[in-house]
């Protein structure tokens, strides 16, 4: 089990939190001016990179925010964990 440090909360089980995603990739500005193969890139596909990945989490069961934490997709480690401090829109988050 992992323990996660929620910035808001501070140290947790992971039975706590929700999995959001990759931090990216960054929602369409325009989803109906993509074609449907577009859509579905953006839906489906992800890098699933070995090594660092920013993602994005939320402490469901806790304060109820949601925060960026990067984690090694390898050894499973935590490097940094900051709360969502620039979202556009749904799903979206800044490139910082």
């Amino acid at each position: 089990m992992l323990r996660i440090i929620c910035p808001y909360c501070g140290l947790r089980d992971q039975t706590e939190f929700r999995f959001g995603g990759e931090s990216k990739p960054r929602r369409p500005s325009d989803p109906a001016a993509l074609s449907d193969t577009e859509w579905a890139g953006y839906l489906f596909y992800r890098e699933n990179p070995r090594g660092l990945l920013n993602e994005r989490w939320v402490h469901s069961y806790g304060c109820g925010q949601w925060f960026e934490l990067v984690r090694d997709t390898v050894t499973h480690e935590l490097k940094r964990s900051a709360p969502l401090v620039d979202l556009p829109g749904p799903h979206q988050v800044s490139d910082d």
